[in-house]
């Protein structure tokens, strides 16, 4: 995020600096030369002009979304400041009050004339809390620019990925409560239906609705948006939407008018509770169930690929959802399908220095094999399951790790991303690729020769990056 500060008091810039430089792109706009030359010459992004001429913010190419700071510290020309920086197109104002400028009653006064600031008290806001609200004004600005791109659409399309997941389908709905829409403008759509088990029975006990869509009826649309998704995963089939939301890895090769990529985030849902936070939105119980739903199963219950902003996502959710149809949900987890291929896999595996590698042959559907992975990456002494099978012409490769060992992201991308798809996060991967090619690079291998190939490629990979990091150790005397 973009960040200007209008600072004169060298300690608050450099406090300010301190505080907010690994979150933000923050520059420092200062009147006095001396000054800054003394912050320049300590690598702070400063600059120096008349912080009460409007050219000033017209210059630094002041944007609705740009987060403008201004130190409060009695000066009189305050006001001259901020009549200023709105003249620019400035909106998203923070007035920082400094020492006894901050007193009760100056909040009231400013906004008696610009009543769209927000004023801090510096004493109150260093460290996370400073961080956190500059954070939600990121994040409100994106959803008031989208909501009103959105806003006079007769037909809104949200796309899923194919046989959407919990996560998918709770960022659809709470995305449609974004936006002030009901199922009859804006529909959740996706182009493989839901199958499922226990994301069937998601969709009944929530009475949610996910409407089949085809490449032809994208046309018929005035709006697209894509959730837990991006265009790269339809194949060339889609190369611009009108928005994207997602906390896989931004992939190229598309564009989008708005965007709001997260790879740290361990679901798409906590994302969107971030959005239906700052906007102020009523949070139905249904929503809320559903997304809490979703950020328990996309993280494992914060066994993966879970951080702070999760676990915040999940408290603010729990109160609002309905945790008996929670528990129903999740019942549907375990099937006398789903065990047979835990069978497959366990007849054809491979356990080797804490990798376990199976092929599970033809499967009827995909969701099998990460199913199967997170099965038996539960196993004492397994840290990496590895599970292949093939589906239709296709070749699916699912790759789990405990997350504290080398990318998962990484293996797929090296081995399978000039076949076909391969991509995701530290502890979990997935690859699909045309059979033909898999064969044409690795050979015609069948049944535990898949699993046994599986294994070679994995160990190579873990091996030499055990040995690129034994070489980093500083020598010992």
């Amino acid at each position: 995020m973009k960040c200007l500060a209008i600072c004169q008091d060298e300690l608050v810039i450099r406090m300010l600096d301190e505080v907010l430089l690994s979150s933000f792109e923050i520059e420092f706009l200062v009147e006095s030369r001396p000054v800054g030359r003394r912050l320049h010459d300590a690598g702070i992004n400063v600059s120096v002009a008349d912080p009460r001429r409007t050219d000033t913010y017209l210059k630094a190419d002041v944007s609705p979304s740009t987060c403008l700071i201004v130190e409060d510290n009695g000066r009189r020309s305050l006001k001259r400041i901020l009549s200023a920086i709105r003249d620019a197109g400035g909106t998203l104002i923070y007035v920082l009050g400094v020492g006894t400028a901050a007193h009760p009653g100056r909040a009231d006064e400013l906004r008696a004339q610009f009543p769209d600031i927000s004023y801090l008290a510096m004493a109150e806001l260093f460290g996370g809390p400073l961080l956190t609200e500059f954070s939600r004004s990121l994040t409100r600005a994106r959803v008031q620019q989208y909501q009103r791109y959105f806003s006079d659409a007769d037909r809104i399309l949200i796309l899923l990925h194919n046989d959407p997941d919990p996560d998918a389908i709770a960022s659809g709905l709470a995305l449609r409560t974004v936006l002030r829409r009901t199922k009859t403008t804006t529909i959740l759509g996706a182009m493989q239906g839901v199958t499922r088990p226990e994301n069937l029975r998601m969709l009944n006990l929530l009475d949610i609705h996910v409407e089949p869509v085809t490449a032809a009826s994208l046309g018929e649309f005035t709006r697209v948006a894509m959730v837990d998704v991006q265009p790269h995963y339809f194949g060339g089939l889609i190369d611009r939407v009108d928005l994207v939301i997602d906390h896989h890895p931004e992939q190229p090769g598309y564009s989008a008018v708005f965007k709001d990529i997260r790879p740290d985030y361990g679901s798409t849902s906590t994302i969107l509770t971030e959005h239906l936070r700052a906007v102020d939105v009523n949070i139905s119980e249904r929503t809320a169930t559903a997304m809490l739903y979703a950020i328990k199963s996309d993280t494992l219950f914060f066994n993966r690929q879970a951080n702070r902003v999760d676990l915040d996502a999940f408290s603010y959710l729990y109160p609002l959802a309905n945790a008996t149809l929670i528990r129903k949900m999740e019942g549907a987890e375990i099937t006398f399908e789903r065990l047979e291929f835990v069978e497959k896999a366990h007849r054809s595996s491979r356990l080797q220095d804490q990798v376990f590698c199976a092929f599970l042959g033809a499967s009827p559907r995909d969701d099998f094999i990460p199913y199967v992975a997170d099965f038996f990456l539960q196993l004492e002494n397994v840290q990496w399951a590895i599970i292949a099978g093939v589906v239709g012409d296709t070749m699916v490769i699912s790759v789990r790790n405990l997350g504290y060992s080398r990318n998962a992201g990484d293996f797929v991308r090296r081995y399978f991303a000039d076949l076909g798809s391969a991509g995701g996060h530290r502890s979990m991967a997935k690859a699909i690729v045309p059979l033909t090619a898999f064969q044409n690079k690795f050979g015609r291998l069948h049944g535990a020769e898949v699993s046994e190939k599986l294994q070679e490629l994995a160990l190579q990979f873990l091996h030499e990056h055990a040995a690129a990091e034994k070489k980093k150790e500083p020598a010992r005397a």
